[in-house]
């Protein structure tokens, strides 16, 4: 469910700015939602998502399981919050997981800065994807995350976006699920899909 926002600044008639307007709602949005569920503001639409279903964990979990038995050094994040300005005025998203050096979410933030961040990765589902393939990919590209991971469950795909310049991509590696994916370093192994 989207609920959409006006793209600049607006005053409404008693002189409040629609951009405070929506991250208010935004906010209140996030407070009320049922647990398990997720509240994104992408490219000034607010995104109430459900809970995933059980196929959508399994990937995740095999992803993030296949990283930590290559790099145990790599801490595994789900449900962190990330400030992607490009994403939207406010940015606030929360991929599928992050992979990110441990101890770069030690404070008590929901949402963080995407700094430190080497992977983000989505796993698409029929109420995400086409955020998972256009905002989101333009908004991690143009906060500079090295890799971005995608698996497209409509396409059955694995794609790998690298090396961003503004807010695309310049490299992407499709492989069907399945099959293998190289991480390039510093991951610096195979990505086994056909546990997906």
């Amino acid at each position: 469910m989207a609920l959409t926002a006006p793209e600049r600044e607006a005053r409404t008639d008693s002189g409040e700015s629609t951009a405070s307007s929506v991250e208010e709602a935004f906010v209140a949005l996030s407070a009320a939602a049922p647990e398990g569920w997720r509240v994104e503001l992408i490219e000034g639409e607010i995104h109430v998502v459900p809970p995933a279903n059980g196929e959508h964990e399994e990937i995740v979990s095999e992803v993030t399981g296949q990283v930590r038995d290559h790099r145990k050094d790599l801490g595994r994040y789900t449900g962190i919050g990330l400030r992607i300005p490009e994403a939207s005025p406010t940015g606030k998203v929360v991929p599928d997981f992050v992979i990110a050096p441990k101890g770069s979410f030690g404070d008590a933030l929901e949402y963080h800065d995407p700094g430190a961040v080497m992977l983000v990765g989505e796993v698409t589902s029929h109420s995400t994807a086409d955020n998972d393939r256009g905002p989101k990919l333009r908004g991690y590209a143009a906060a500079g995350i090295a890799f971005y991971l995608l698996i497209d469950r409509e396409r059955n795909q694995a794609v790998l976006h690298s090396l961003p310049a503004g807010k695309r991509y310049t490299r992407k590696v499709e492989v069907d699920i399945s099959q293998p994916l190289s991480l390039p370093e510093p991951l610096g192994f195979d990505l086994d899909t056909s546990e997906f």
